[in-house]
């Protein structure tokens, strides 16, 4: 049964909800007449969906809005208001309601938005279900890291080094196929950073021409070439005092790459077109898919350049790696993609799931987010199933029965309890050795040998 707390300063309408809402028999329901005591209750009580009133006297709607988002941020809020405030609804959704009805309400709206509501939370309590494995628990700026979805002990491990270098004025270099997260490691780093406070400029430099690129990054004079029809500040410029995050940086030109070491040695470049040197304090975060030694050899990358760039390194292994990442990724951009397509989608498929956790993804974490948008795009049903699944994806496993026997017909609950029997059977029935192998706690291993009555 969902748990609904209704506050509303009309003790009318809250008798109107409390009958309404109690005869479906899906609902536990609390009013609250006094919005005065509304923020020590929802800290007490443990609610699915918030029913707020917006025009309260002692703490007003938008307060105990902004409380629950900051505080509670699983709560769905749907915001009841008899006023007719276009302003006030943009308010509301900005702050993070799930939606808005006017008052009078209509019975079936009402309980068919809660009912949207509740699955919406309930989608977001199997993401997290998927991520107690690993909360976090020895990073010091947990909200730093919040876009980083995974349980791998792995990327965690990657993730407490980033958060040591990031005190550092030093220059990062991050590597690794695209489509792995290197801007959102970077953009972490720069949120733990000291030039926190200052702006993120993230740039690609490989959608650039390198004449445009010079004009890009160090700016230019007017009359400088032609279409220069007034000065222009760069990318460094505009990042000054904060970071400059750098994609592709082995796409830059020699020629480039030569001006952005005087930038790194001596904080320091010249606009086009210009003779007076301009100052600038920036950290570098740069970023490359190539191997950049490799390159380094072809004389493609000056090595000087590579030292300056790779005092602090962070590699980010491709997803194929660490797949047990692949269900809470797939559940979060689930999550993410039922709010751009307005869809209601709760569950992926058991056989669509086994698939995802077969495929190498070459395109990485980016690719499988562009899998899940597509299906979400096209499914009709409440789940994810192989029918919404990309052709070029099912063509990959046209032949998939024929690679593991029976696979397809077993659940994922199924294919877990053997799994951990193997690995208990392996280990001689010891629990920390099991659970070290299975990269989840002692802890999370004795409630799945409960749950699957294993001996």
């Amino acid at each position: 049964m969902g748990k609904i707390l209704a506050i509303d300063d009309d003790p009318g309408v809250l008798r109107y909800l409390f009958i309404l809402l109690m005869q479906t028999g899906k609902y536990e329901v609390k009013t609250l007449e006094d919005s005065t005591k509304a923020l020590p209750e929802l800290d007490q009580g443990r609610y699915d969906v918030l029913l707020l009133d917006m025009d309260m006297p002692g703490v007003s709607g938008l307060d105990i809005l902004k409380y629950a988002r900051d505080h509670h941020p699983d709560l769905e809020t749907i915001v009841l208001t008899g006023v007719e405030d276009v302003q006030l609804a943009v308010t509301a959704m900005k702050l993070g309601a799930y939606d808005y009805l006017s008052k009078p309400v209509n019975n079936d709206l009402l309980l068919l938005v809660l009912e949207r509501a509740l699955e919406r939370r309930r989608l977001k309590d199997r993401v997290q279900e998927l991520r107690e494995d690993f909360r976090f628990e020895d990073l010091k700026n947990k909200e730093a890291f919040r876009d980083m979805i995974t349980r791998s002990p792995a990327i965690i491990k990657i993730l407490r080094y980033a958060e040591r270098i990031a005190d550092s004025q030093s220059s990062v270099l991050i590597w690794g196929e695209s489509g792995t997260g290197k801007e959102l490691i970077a953009r972490a780093i720069h949120a733990v950073s000291p030039r926190r406070q200052e702006r993120f400029i993230a740039v690609n430099a490989g959608v650039f021409v390198n004449e445009l690129f010079a004009s890009e990054f160090f700016g230019h004079m007017k009359g400088s070439f032609s279409g220069a029809y007034s000065d222009k500040k760069g990318f460094l410029e505009a990042a000054n005092r904060g970071t400059l995050f750098l994609d592709e940086i082995g796409e830059l030109s020699l020629p480039i790459q030569v001006k952005l070491l005087r930038v790194l040695q001596e904080g320091e470049y010249f606009r086009l077109g210009s003779t007076q040197n301009q100052k600038v304090d920036v950290r570098i975060i740069a970023a490359t898919n190539k191997d950049l030694q490799v390159e380094i050899k072809k004389g493609n990358f000056r090595k000087d350049l590579f030292f300056r760039l790779n005092i602090n390194s962070i590699y980010l292994p491709p997803l194929r790696e660490h797949k047990e990442d692949i269900p809470l990724l797939a559940y979060h951009f689930l999550d993410k993609y039922n709010k751009v397509h307005k869809k209601q989608i709760q569950e992926i498929a058991e056989p669509v799931m086994n698939l995802l956790q077969q495929y190498a993804y070459p395109g990485n974490i980016r690719e499988l987010e562009n899998i899940i948008n597509n299906m979400v795009s096209v499914e009709t049903s409440d789940k994810l199933t192989r029918s919404s699944l990309p052709s070029y994806f099912s063509e990959a496993f046209k032949d998939y029965k024929g690679l593991s026997p029976s696979l397809e017909e077993k659940t994922l609950q199924e294919l877990e309890r053997e799994y951990i029997g193997k690995i208990l059977e392996k280990t001689g029935g010891n629990r920390s050795r099991a659970a070290k192998i299975l990269g989840i706690s002692r802890v999370n291993l004795i409630s799945k040998i409960k749950r699957y009555q294993l001996s």
